[in-house]
């Protein structure tokens, strides 16, 4: 069965979030613990409500780190960690009001019996019993993206802060959630399916609807109907100049989040089904860039290693062919700005603490992206000029090598040309076939 068939189910018993059991979430709070200071205390708060005007919020999002340690998805709420008492939820209480208009909210019993916590308590204790903690210890860490005056106002927070006591977090949950476990992997191998199946069918969508905010809408709908919760970041749909591309090339940049799990992928077609000479000289590059770097990707080297390896080789290809002149980096870097590649997770750019430098372990899962956007003014042959391709795959480190996760979505000229000139309404088992091809 496809992911596209799959109905995702309810939890399985032993679950606080689809796919993680509580199990796994103690395991993480056993690791973090391991690598705190002894006599140090970790305040991790939710991610804030955002309004789009004064009475209708924007759709919450819980903030990566506080959902790795808790799976809780709702806001308000502050989590602690320290080596006395594990972990110390703080949870928000609602008024008749709220919930009447918001619902039922999980507070100090869910805490304890579903999330698994070992001490909770309401928010209105938070004073208090928070003060304590931070007096106790000698070290404090706290979550700088969700830092809330909650906490932050208090006194001991203030003293702590005044003694250059106050570190960033960030530094252990980032590098916890670097390696995935198992589980993780799993979700982030269907946030992938998801995405690749969702941008096959948006590709198709284009050979009669080649309209940016159409292939945008379509894209994500497709991902939403498969299971996913919302897009990983606003789909990069680009047409015409708006991609640097010229109007018979399409650049789409998309992913989704599933369970917690994000995808990202971009792929480079010709809505009419056909690549010019000039685009297909172009892509061949890029594409071989991509399948270069995918196969330098293992325990032991490095996305900064990769991606100098690659700026190294497009740097000469397009000198070859008569883009480039000369040998000056910053000729190159207005072609391609970017880097070759991330870190993937629970967030878009996840780990971001962890540099570029750090070897790569089984378990981490990274982009792999070349690309080049050439200006409209660009002093090259007039031919190449405002065209933008790239090619970017999820790519999973293993103990042997890597696994491609967005292998199944084709990237062969040959294999996107025969799938938008074949494909016709009732043609799913060809669809299906191509993209077992493609992977």
């Amino acid at each position: 069965m496809g992911t596209q068939d799959r109905f995702w189910p309810l939890l399985k018993e032993g679950e606080i979030t689809p796919g993680i059991t509580s199990e796994e979430y103690s395991s993480r709070r056993k690791r973090l613990l391991e690598l705190l200071p002894e006599k140090s205390v970790a305040i991790i708060a939710s991610a804030p409500v955002k309004m789009m005007t004064d009475v209708v919020p924007y759709t919450f999002r819980q903030d990566a780190d506080y959902s790795y340690i808790t799976g809780c998805q709702q806001p308000r709420g502050i989590a602690v960690l320290g080596h006395d008492f594990g972990l110390c939820m703080f949870m928000p209480e609602a008024s008749p009001h709220e919930v009447t208009w918001q619902g039922q909210i999980a507070g100090v019993s869910a805490a304890l019996n579903t999330f698994k916590a070992d001490e909770s308590y309401p928010m209105s204790r938070l004073r208090t019993i928070l003060s304590e903690m931070i007096g106790n210890s000698t070290k404090l860490f706290h979550s700088v993206n969700t830092a809330t005056p909650a906490y932050m106002d208090l006194e001991a927070f203030q003293k702590a802060a005044n003694n250059n006591t106050v570190k960033d977090f960030s530094v252990y949950t980032h590098e916890a959630r670097w390696i995935k476990s198992p589980a993780e992997l799993q979700l982030m191998r269907d946030s992938a399916s998801v995405g690749c199946q969702a941008l096959l069918w948006t590709m198709l969508h284009s050979k009669t609807h080649p309209y940016e905010n159409i292939l945008s809408a379509k894209v994500e709908y497709e991902c939403r109907s498969r299971g996913a919760q919302r897009m990983a970041f606003n789909p990069v749909v680009g047409g015409g100049p708006n991609g640097s591309v010229d109007g018979d090339l399409v650049l789409m940049d998309i992913g989704c989040e599933l369970h917690g799990y994000v995808s990202g992928l971009t792929r480079t077609w010709p809505p009419c089904c056909k690549f010019s000479d000039v685009h297909a000289e172009l892509y061949d590059l890029i594409l071989e860039m991509n399948k270069e770097c995918v196969k330098l990707c293992r325990p032991g080297t490095s996305i900064r290693h990769i991606h100098n390896y690659s700026v190294d080789k497009l740097h000469r290809g397009l000198k070859e062919i008569g883009i480039l002149k000369d040998d000056r980096p910053q000729s190159y870097h207005r072609l391609n700005p970017t880097c070759i590649g991330h870190y993937l997770g629970m967030d878009v750019h996840d780990c971001s603490s962890i540099g570029y430098d750090r070897t790569l372990k089984p378990g981490v899962v990274i982009t792999i992206e070349p690309g080049v956007y050439i200006p409209s003014h660009f002093p090259c042959p007039g031919r190449y000029q405002g065209i933008g391709i790239r090619i970017e795959d999820e790519v999973l480190i293993t103990d042997s090598g890597y696994e491609v996760l967005t292998g199944s979505l084709p990237k062969e000229i040959e294999h996107i040309e025969s799938l938008l000139n074949n494909h016709s309404h009732g043609m799913e088992m060809d669809t299906h076939n191509i993209m077992k091809a493609a992977s």
